[in-house]
C-alpha cells in the first residue's frame, strides 16, 4: 500500500481461462437434427462446417453460442465497471471490494487521443478532439481532486472510521479490478453495444473507455473462435 496516488490513461483486460472454440457451437447446434452422433463433432475441423456457423449466425439461432466460457481480469476506472454491470444476461462478475480491501490510489486520467469537446445532443452528439490547454487543464484539475480525495480517504482510515464508510469519499476515477466470466453469444452482445465498427449494420455510441476494455476483449475472443468471430462481422455485429 502505498500513499502516493498514480495516474493511468489505459485499461487492462487479461484472458485468464477459458473453454472456447468454434466447434462448441457446432455440436451444439447438430444434436437438434442427429442427437448423439453430434458428439462426433466435437473432435472434427470446424472449418469444414463454417458455412453452418454463418448461417446460425445470420438467421440468429443463438443458443448454440452458449456453450463456451471465457473469463476475463479487467482492470478499469469504476465509471466503466459501472456501465460494464448493467450486461447481465449470460454475464457472471466479482468485483475487488472497498468494504474488504483498503483501496489503491491509481486514477484514470484521459489520454492525449480522447476526444474532449460533446456536441448536439444525446442521440445526435459527437465528440471532437479538445485542445492542448482543455487537456493541461483537465489533467491538472483531476489530479488535485484525486490528491484529495485520497488523502481524505486515508485520514478518516487513520481516525478509526470503517473502510465501507471511509470509501465515499473517492471518486469513480478510480481504478477497480474484477474478473468478467461470460461465453460467445453475451459477447457478441456486448461488442455490438461498446464497440464501433465498419461492419456493424446498428450504429452505437459508446463511452471511449468501456470501448477500450471491449477492443481488448474482442482480440482474446477472436483468436479463439476465428470463425464465429469472422461470421459476427459478416452479418453486421448483431448478436443471434
Amino acid at each position: 500500500m502505498t500513499d502516493t496516488p498514480s495516474f493511468r490513461s489505459d485499461v487492462t483486460v487479461e484472458l485468464v481461462k477459458h473453454s472456447a472454440s468454434d466447434t462448441d457451437v457446432l455440436w451444439a447446434a447438430r444434436v437438434s437434427t442427429v442427437g448423439e452422433q453430434s458428439l462426433e463433432e466435437v473432435s472434427k475441423d470446424p472449418e469444414r462446417s463454417k458455412g453452418l456457423i454463418n448461417y446460425l449466425m445470420r438467421d440468429r439461432h443463438g443458443s448454440p453460442f452458449e456453450h463456451n466460457s471465457m473469463t476475463f481480469f479487467v482492470s478499469a476506472p469504476i465509471f466503466v465497471f459501472r456501465e460494464f454491470h448493467r450486461h447481465r444476461v449470460g454475464w457472471s462478475y466479482n468485483e475487488e471490494s472497498g468494504r474488504y480491501r483498503e483501496l489503491e490510489p491509481v486514477f484514470y486520467i484521459p489520454g492525449e487521443d480522447r476526444k474532449l469537446v460533446q456536441r448536439g445532443r444525446p442521440g445526435k452528439y459527437e465528440f471532437v478532439d479538445g485542445t492542448p490547454e482543455q487537456h493541461a487543464a483537465l489533467g491538472k484539475t483531476m489530479e488535485d481532486s484525486y490528491r484529495q480525495s485520497y488523502a481524505a480517504y486515508r485520514e478518516l482510515l487513520a481516525d478509526g472510521v470503517a473502510r465501507e464508510v471511509a470509501r465515499a469519499t473517492l471518486p469513480v476515477g478510480l481504478f477497480s479490478t474484477m474478473y468478467a466470466t461470460c461465453n460467445a453469444r453475451s459477447l457478441m452482445h456486448f461488442l455490438g453495444l461498446r464497440t464501433q465498427h465498419e461492419q456493424a449494420t446498428v450504429p452505437s455510441f459508446p463511452q471511449r473507455e468501456i470501448e477500450m476494455v471491449a477492443e481488448k476483449m474482442e482480440t482474446e475472443w477472436a483468436r479463439l473462435m476465428p470463425l464465429t468471430y469472422a461470421a459476427f462481422n459478416a452479418n453486421g455485429r448483431v448478436a443471434p
